[in-house]
Protein backbone atom coordinates (compact mmCIF):
# COMPACT_ATOMS: atom_id res chain seq x y z
CA UNK A 1 0.00 0.00 0.00
CA UNK A 2 0.96 3.89 -0.88
CA UNK A 3 2.70 5.04 1.77
CA UNK A 4 0.40 8.69 1.14
CA UNK A 5 -2.66 6.53 2.18
CA UNK A 6 -0.94 4.92 5.12
CA UNK A 7 -0.09 8.62 6.50
CA UNK A 8 -3.43 9.91 5.95
CA UNK A 9 -5.13 7.06 8.15
CA UNK A 10 -2.37 7.30 10.41
CA UNK A 11 -2.99 11.49 11.04
CA UNK A 12 -6.40 10.72 10.97
CA UNK A 13 -5.88 8.63 14.31
CA UNK A 14 -3.67 11.38 15.68
CA UNK A 15 -5.98 13.84 15.34
CA UNK A 16 -8.20 11.77 17.79
CA UNK A 17 -4.99 11.33 19.77
CA UNK A 18 -4.81 14.91 20.41
CA UNK A 19 -7.67 15.63 20.88
CA UNK A 20 -7.48 13.45 24.25
CA UNK A 21 -3.58 14.52 25.07
CA UNK A 22 -2.44 11.00 24.23
CA UNK A 23 1.24 11.24 22.96
CA UNK A 24 1.57 8.15 21.37
CA UNK A 25 0.32 4.62 20.22
CA UNK A 26 0.94 0.95 20.24
CA UNK A 27 -1.09 -0.87 18.03
CA UNK A 28 -1.24 -4.85 17.96
CA UNK A 29 -4.24 -6.05 16.70
CA UNK A 30 -4.26 -7.57 13.18
CA UNK A 31 -7.16 -5.69 11.36
CA UNK A 32 -5.81 -2.17 13.33
CA UNK A 33 -2.36 -3.55 12.08
CA UNK A 34 -3.83 -3.66 8.30
CA UNK A 35 -4.84 -0.20 8.45
CA UNK A 36 -2.02 1.29 9.82
CA UNK A 37 0.92 -0.71 8.04
CA UNK A 38 -0.50 -1.79 5.11
CA UNK A 39 -0.85 -5.59 5.94
CA UNK A 40 -0.87 -8.24 8.78
CA UNK A 41 2.28 -8.41 10.90
CA UNK A 42 2.90 -10.39 14.19
CA UNK A 43 4.16 -7.35 15.97
CA UNK A 44 3.57 -3.69 16.49
CA UNK A 45 3.04 -0.21 14.90
CA UNK A 46 4.21 2.67 17.57
CA UNK A 47 2.65 6.04 16.59
CA UNK A 48 3.74 8.69 18.27
CA UNK A 49 1.89 11.69 18.35
CA UNK A 50 4.74 14.32 16.22
CA UNK A 51 7.39 11.64 14.53
CA UNK A 52 7.36 9.30 12.54
CA UNK A 53 5.35 5.95 12.82
CA UNK A 54 7.99 2.87 13.72
CA UNK A 55 6.81 -1.04 12.57
CA UNK A 56 8.39 -3.56 15.37
CA UNK A 57 8.03 -6.79 13.64
CA UNK A 58 8.12 -10.80 14.80
CA UNK A 59 6.88 -12.37 11.87
CA UNK A 60 7.25 -12.56 8.71
CA UNK A 61 11.30 -11.62 8.86
CA UNK A 62 11.00 -10.31 4.92
CA UNK A 63 8.80 -6.91 6.55
CA UNK A 64 11.44 -4.28 5.93
CA UNK A 65 10.89 -0.62 5.30
CA UNK A 66 11.97 2.88 6.67
CA UNK A 67 11.20 2.88 10.77
CA UNK A 68 11.26 -1.01 10.30
CA UNK A 69 12.88 -2.79 13.08
CA UNK A 70 12.97 -6.37 13.89
CA UNK A 71 12.69 -7.86 16.99
CA UNK A 72 11.60 -11.44 19.51
CA UNK A 73 9.60 -9.77 21.92
CA UNK A 74 7.67 -6.59 22.92
CA UNK A 75 10.01 -5.70 25.87
CA UNK A 76 12.77 -4.79 23.00
CA UNK A 77 10.80 -1.94 22.00
CA UNK A 78 11.42 0.76 24.49
CA UNK A 79 15.43 0.35 24.18
CA UNK A 80 14.74 0.80 20.57
CA UNK A 81 12.51 3.98 21.20
CA UNK A 82 15.41 5.60 23.72
CA UNK A 83 18.42 4.83 20.65
CA UNK A 84 16.05 6.47 18.59
CA UNK A 85 15.53 9.58 20.66
CA UNK A 86 12.06 9.54 21.15
CA UNK A 87 10.66 10.19 24.16
CA UNK A 88 8.68 7.91 26.18
CA UNK A 89 4.81 9.00 26.27
CA UNK A 90 3.17 10.44 29.34
CA UNK A 91 -0.03 8.80 27.82
CA UNK A 92 -0.12 5.82 25.56
CA UNK A 93 -3.17 3.66 24.20
CA UNK A 94 -3.47 0.58 24.14
CA UNK A 95 -6.46 -1.70 22.19
CA UNK A 96 -8.11 -2.30 25.46
CA UNK A 97 -11.10 -4.05 24.21
CA UNK A 98 -8.96 -6.13 21.70
CA UNK A 99 -5.98 -7.20 23.43
CA UNK A 100 -6.04 -10.27 25.78
CA UNK A 101 -5.64 -9.10 29.40
CA UNK A 102 -1.84 -11.04 29.42
CA UNK A 103 -0.91 -9.35 26.27
CA UNK A 104 -2.41 -5.76 27.60
CA UNK A 105 -0.48 -6.20 31.08
CA UNK A 106 2.74 -6.94 29.39
CA UNK A 107 2.35 -4.15 26.91
CA UNK A 108 1.26 -2.10 29.76
CA UNK A 109 4.43 -3.20 31.95
CA UNK A 110 6.79 -2.01 28.97
CA UNK A 111 5.79 1.59 29.88
CA UNK A 112 5.89 1.96 33.77
CA UNK A 113 5.98 5.89 33.56
CA UNK A 114 3.31 6.11 30.89
CA UNK A 115 -0.28 6.20 32.01
CA UNK A 116 -2.08 3.77 29.88
CA UNK A 117 -5.79 4.48 28.04
CA UNK A 118 -7.85 2.37 26.40
CA UNK A 119 -7.57 3.32 22.47
CA UNK A 120 -9.61 1.10 21.02
CA UNK A 121 -13.29 3.45 20.24
CA UNK A 122 -10.45 6.23 18.52
CA UNK A 123 -9.37 3.74 16.53
CA UNK A 124 -12.62 2.58 15.28
CA UNK A 125 -13.49 6.25 15.44
CA UNK A 126 -11.02 6.63 12.78
CA UNK A 127 -11.70 3.77 10.30
CA UNK A 128 -15.13 4.54 10.56
CA UNK A 129 -14.47 7.56 8.11
CA UNK A 130 -12.81 5.64 4.65
CA UNK A 131 -10.56 7.04 2.91
CA UNK A 132 -10.91 7.49 -1.23
CA UNK A 133 -9.09 4.29 -1.90
CA UNK A 134 -11.15 2.49 0.80
CA UNK A 135 -14.30 3.80 -0.70
CA UNK A 136 -12.91 2.35 -3.93
CA UNK A 137 -11.96 -1.04 -2.69
CA UNK A 138 -15.40 -1.13 -1.71
CA UNK A 139 -16.92 -0.83 -4.59
CA UNK A 140 -14.74 -3.12 -6.59
CA UNK A 141 -15.73 -5.55 -3.62
CA UNK A 142 -19.51 -4.73 -4.48
CA UNK A 143 -18.98 -5.71 -8.17
CA UNK A 144 -17.38 -9.23 -7.62
CA UNK A 145 -20.11 -9.66 -4.55
CA UNK A 146 -23.04 -9.04 -7.42
CA UNK A 147 -21.34 -11.37 -10.27
CA UNK A 148 -21.35 -13.96 -7.13
CA UNK A 149 -25.00 -13.58 -6.17
CA UNK A 150 -26.26 -13.87 -9.79
CA UNK A 151 -25.00 -16.93 -9.97
CA UNK A 152 -26.47 -18.73 -6.87
CA UNK A 153 -30.05 -20.15 -9.23
CA UNK A 154 -27.75 -21.72 -11.20
CA UNK A 155 -26.02 -23.90 -8.51
CA UNK A 156 -30.19 -25.02 -6.71
CA UNK A 157 -30.88 -28.23 -7.43
CA UNK A 158 -33.75 -29.98 -6.13
CA UNK A 159 -33.79 -32.09 -2.91
CA UNK A 160 -30.95 -30.19 -1.40
CA UNK A 161 -30.74 -29.40 2.19
CA UNK A 162 -29.90 -25.18 3.36
CA UNK A 163 -26.16 -26.93 4.14
CA UNK A 164 -25.99 -28.45 0.92
CA UNK A 165 -27.55 -25.04 -0.78
CA UNK A 166 -24.64 -22.87 1.69
CA UNK A 167 -21.87 -25.14 0.73
CA UNK A 168 -22.49 -24.22 -3.08
CA UNK A 169 -22.80 -20.93 -2.32
CA UNK A 170 -19.60 -21.06 -0.62
CA UNK A 171 -17.95 -22.56 -3.28
CA UNK A 172 -19.50 -19.80 -5.87
CA UNK A 173 -18.12 -16.74 -3.50
CA UNK A 174 -14.26 -18.26 -3.34
CA UNK A 175 -14.32 -18.97 -6.97
CA UNK A 176 -15.30 -15.15 -7.93
CA UNK A 177 -12.46 -14.34 -5.63
CA UNK A 178 -13.68 -14.34 -1.96
CA UNK A 179 -11.15 -14.26 0.29
CA UNK A 180 -13.01 -16.35 3.12
CA UNK A 181 -12.55 -15.01 6.02
CA UNK A 182 -15.27 -12.93 7.51
CA UNK A 183 -14.06 -10.68 10.21
CA UNK A 184 -16.01 -9.61 13.38
CA UNK A 185 -15.29 -7.15 16.02
CA UNK A 186 -15.88 -8.68 19.07
CA UNK A 187 -14.53 -11.41 21.02
CA UNK A 188 -18.22 -13.54 20.86
CA UNK A 189 -18.91 -12.11 17.31
CA UNK A 190 -18.25 -15.17 14.90
CA UNK A 191 -19.52 -16.55 11.69
CA UNK A 192 -18.33 -18.80 8.47
CA UNK A 193 -18.30 -16.59 5.40
CA UNK A 194 -22.19 -15.49 6.40
CA UNK A 195 -25.47 -17.50 6.54
CA UNK A 196 -28.41 -18.86 4.57
CA UNK A 197 -31.34 -19.28 6.69
CA UNK A 198 -34.31 -21.24 5.06
CA UNK A 199 -38.21 -21.11 6.52
CA UNK A 200 -38.87 -21.15 10.36
CA UNK A 201 -34.55 -21.67 11.12
CA UNK A 202 -34.95 -17.73 10.43
CA UNK A 203 -36.42 -17.38 13.38
CA UNK A 204 -34.73 -19.46 15.56
CA UNK A 205 -32.63 -16.91 18.69
CA UNK A 206 -28.98 -17.39 18.28
CA UNK A 207 -26.30 -15.71 21.09
CA UNK A 208 -25.12 -13.70 17.87
CA UNK A 209 -25.77 -9.74 17.32
CA UNK A 210 -26.82 -10.15 14.02
CA UNK A 211 -30.15 -9.10 12.30
CA UNK A 212 -30.99 -12.64 12.36
CA UNK A 213 -29.89 -15.58 13.75
CA UNK A 214 -30.64 -19.81 12.74
CA UNK A 215 -30.21 -22.54 14.64
CA UNK A 216 -26.66 -23.38 13.16
CA UNK A 217 -25.17 -27.02 11.66
CA UNK A 218 -23.48 -27.69 15.45
CA UNK A 219 -24.08 -26.31 18.65
CA UNK A 220 -20.02 -25.08 18.70
CA UNK A 221 -21.81 -22.61 15.84
CA UNK A 222 -24.69 -21.88 16.42
CA UNK A 223 -26.10 -19.72 13.46
CA UNK A 224 -27.23 -20.03 10.05
CA UNK A 225 -28.02 -23.06 7.91
CA UNK A 226 -29.15 -26.28 9.88
CA UNK A 227 -29.41 -28.87 7.64
CA UNK A 228 -33.65 -28.95 6.65
CA UNK A 229 -34.27 -29.97 3.57
CA UNK A 230 -35.12 -26.81 1.67
CA UNK A 231 -38.92 -26.88 -0.02
CA UNK A 232 -41.55 -24.95 -1.94
CA UNK A 233 -43.32 -22.35 0.64
CA UNK A 234 -40.63 -20.95 2.26
CA UNK A 235 -38.49 -18.14 1.84
CA UNK A 236 -34.66 -18.41 1.36
CA UNK A 237 -32.27 -15.86 2.81
CA UNK A 238 -28.71 -15.60 1.22
CA UNK A 239 -26.68 -13.18 3.68
CA UNK A 240 -22.99 -13.86 2.44
CA UNK A 241 -20.12 -11.29 3.59
CA UNK A 242 -18.37 -9.82 0.08
CA UNK A 243 -14.80 -10.25 1.46
CA UNK A 244 -13.01 -9.84 -1.65
CA UNK A 245 -9.98 -7.55 -0.77
CA UNK A 246 -10.25 -7.31 3.09
CA UNK A 247 -13.43 -5.03 2.87
CA UNK A 248 -16.52 -6.59 4.37
CA UNK A 249 -19.18 -5.74 2.12
CA UNK A 250 -22.43 -6.93 3.04
CA UNK A 251 -25.88 -7.90 0.90
CA UNK A 252 -28.91 -10.24 1.41
CA UNK A 253 -31.11 -11.34 -0.77
CA UNK A 254 -34.50 -13.57 -0.98
CA UNK A 255 -35.23 -16.67 -3.10
CA UNK A 256 -38.06 -18.71 -3.27
CA UNK A 257 -38.75 -22.79 -4.43
CA UNK A 258 -41.83 -21.75 -6.71
CA UNK A 259 -44.07 -19.14 -5.16
CA UNK A 260 -44.27 -17.81 -1.76
CA UNK A 261 -47.89 -16.57 -0.11
CA UNK A 262 -49.09 -13.15 -0.75
CA UNK A 263 -48.68 -12.25 2.41
CA UNK A 264 -44.94 -13.05 2.03
CA UNK A 265 -44.67 -10.63 -1.18
CA UNK A 266 -46.08 -8.05 0.64
CA UNK A 267 -43.66 -7.92 3.55
CA UNK A 268 -40.51 -8.36 1.14
CA UNK A 269 -42.05 -4.95 -0.73
CA UNK A 270 -42.43 -3.81 2.89
CA UNK A 271 -38.91 -3.99 3.27
CA UNK A 272 -38.02 -1.82 0.52
CA UNK A 273 -40.32 0.30 1.28
CA UNK A 274 -38.16 1.08 4.54
CA UNK A 275 -34.87 0.79 1.92
CA UNK A 276 -36.32 3.66 0.35
CA UNK A 277 -37.77 5.52 3.10
CA UNK A 278 -34.23 5.16 5.07
CA UNK A 279 -31.67 6.10 1.95
CA UNK A 280 -34.31 9.08 1.54
CA UNK A 281 -33.30 10.76 4.51
CA UNK A 282 -29.48 9.11 4.74
CA UNK A 283 -27.05 12.04 4.14
CA UNK A 284 -24.25 13.93 5.76
CA UNK A 285 -25.85 14.89 9.20
CA UNK A 286 -28.79 12.60 9.31
CA UNK A 287 -29.15 11.36 13.07
CA UNK A 288 -28.85 7.35 13.09
CA UNK A 289 -32.10 6.80 15.16
CA UNK A 290 -34.10 9.34 12.95
CA UNK A 291 -32.99 6.27 10.48
CA UNK A 292 -34.00 3.46 12.69
CA UNK A 293 -37.27 5.49 13.93
CA UNK A 294 -38.66 5.89 10.62
CA UNK A 295 -37.59 2.17 9.37
CA UNK A 296 -40.26 1.43 12.64
CA UNK A 297 -42.77 3.86 11.32
CA UNK A 298 -42.87 2.02 7.95
CA UNK A 299 -43.06 -1.45 9.46
CA UNK A 300 -45.78 -0.43 12.04
CA UNK A 301 -47.98 1.03 9.63
CA UNK A 302 -47.79 -2.06 7.31
CA UNK A 303 -48.64 -4.06 10.37
CA UNK A 304 -45.37 -6.61 10.42
CA UNK A 305 -44.20 -4.80 13.44
CA UNK A 306 -44.38 -7.78 14.99
CA UNK A 307 -42.22 -9.64 12.84
CA UNK A 308 -39.44 -7.51 12.04
CA UNK A 309 -36.13 -8.02 12.44
CA UNK A 310 -37.02 -11.54 14.21
CA UNK A 311 -40.04 -12.68 16.37
CA UNK A 312 -38.88 -14.24 19.67
CA UNK A 313 -35.83 -12.26 19.53
CA UNK A 314 -35.40 -9.09 17.67
CA UNK A 315 -32.24 -7.14 16.48
CA UNK A 316 -32.49 -4.02 17.92
CA UNK A 317 -31.13 -2.21 14.66
CA UNK A 318 -31.61 -1.67 10.95
CA UNK A 319 -28.28 -1.12 9.85
CA UNK A 320 -24.59 -1.19 10.57
CA UNK A 321 -21.33 -0.07 10.01
CA UNK A 322 -18.77 -1.90 7.66
CA UNK A 323 -15.11 -1.69 6.88
CA UNK A 324 -12.53 -4.20 7.38
CA UNK A 325 -14.72 -5.89 10.16
CA UNK A 326 -18.46 -6.14 8.95
CA UNK A 327 -20.00 -4.55 12.66
CA UNK A 328 -18.07 -1.25 12.56
CA UNK A 329 -19.52 2.53 13.26
CA UNK A 330 -22.16 3.85 12.24
CA UNK A 331 -24.93 1.69 14.06
CA UNK A 332 -28.91 2.17 12.98
CA UNK A 333 -29.93 1.97 16.46
CA UNK A 334 -32.43 3.80 19.13
CA UNK A 335 -30.93 6.24 21.61
CA UNK A 336 -27.98 6.27 19.03
CA UNK A 337 -27.56 10.16 18.39
CA UNK A 338 -24.25 9.72 15.51
CA UNK A 339 -24.69 11.73 12.53
CA UNK A 340 -23.69 10.24 9.13
CA UNK A 341 -20.52 12.01 7.77
CA UNK A 342 -18.99 11.73 4.27
CA UNK A 343 -16.80 8.78 3.58
CA UNK A 344 -19.33 6.42 6.36
CA UNK A 345 -19.70 3.22 4.57
CA UNK A 346 -23.24 1.27 6.10
CA UNK A 347 -25.17 -1.68 5.14
CA UNK A 348 -29.26 -1.19 5.91
CA UNK A 349 -30.99 -4.20 6.35
CA UNK A 350 -34.63 -4.32 6.95
CA UNK A 351 -36.05 -8.41 7.57
CA UNK A 352 -39.41 -9.68 8.48
CA UNK A 353 -39.37 -13.15 9.54
CA UNK A 354 -43.33 -15.24 8.58
CA UNK A 355 -43.78 -17.72 10.31
CA UNK A 356 -44.37 -21.04 8.21
CA UNK A 357 -42.37 -19.06 5.69
CA UNK A 358 -39.30 -17.65 6.32
CA UNK A 359 -37.07 -14.78 6.06
CA UNK A 360 -37.80 -11.68 4.00
CA UNK A 361 -36.35 -8.40 2.72
CA UNK A 362 -33.08 -6.86 1.56
CA UNK A 363 -29.39 -5.61 2.60
CA UNK A 364 -27.44 -3.66 0.73
CA UNK A 365 -24.07 -1.87 1.50
CA UNK A 366 -24.16 2.21 0.61
CA UNK A 367 -21.48 4.92 1.07
CA UNK A 368 -22.02 8.57 2.20
CA UNK A 369 -21.29 11.16 -0.48
CA UNK A 370 -21.25 14.50 0.44
CA UNK A 371 -25.41 15.27 -0.65
CA UNK A 372 -26.72 11.55 0.12
CA UNK A 373 -25.47 7.97 -0.55
CA UNK A 374 -24.39 5.46 -3.31
CA UNK A 375 -25.45 2.05 -3.61
CA UNK A 376 -22.24 -0.26 -3.88
CA UNK A 377 -24.30 -3.25 -4.16
CA UNK A 378 -26.32 -3.59 -7.61
CA UNK A 379 -28.08 -6.73 -7.70
CA UNK A 380 -31.30 -8.06 -8.50
CA UNK A 381 -34.10 -7.14 -5.12
CA UNK A 382 -36.80 -9.06 -5.76
CA UNK A 383 -37.32 -12.76 -4.19
CA UNK A 384 -35.96 -14.83 -6.85
CA UNK A 385 -37.84 -17.59 -8.06
CA UNK A 386 -35.87 -21.01 -8.18
CA UNK A 387 -37.39 -22.99 -10.49
CA UNK A 388 -37.60 -20.36 -13.15
CA UNK A 389 -34.12 -21.13 -13.73
CA UNK A 390 -34.31 -24.69 -13.40
CA UNK A 391 -32.19 -26.82 -15.83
Amino acid sequence: MLLPELKFRRDKIRTLMSQQNIDAALIACNVNLLYTAGQIISGYLYLPLHSPARIFVKRPNNFTGEHVHSIRKPEQIIDILKEEGLPIPQTLMLEGDELSYNEYVRLEKIFPESTIVNGTPIIRQARSIKTELEIEMFRRAGIAHTKVYEKIPSVYREGMTDTEFSIEIERLMRLGGCLGIFRVFGQSMEIFMGSLLVGDNAASPSPYDFALGGQGADISLPVGANGKLMKAGESIMVDYGGNFNGYMCDMSRVFSIGKLSDEAYKAHQVCLDIQEKVISMAKPGAVCEDLYNAAIEVVTQAGFADNFMGVSQKAKFIGHGIGLEINEAPVLAPRNKQELEPGMIFALEPKIVLPGVGPLGIENSWVVTTEGVEKLTLCEEKVVDLLEFKV
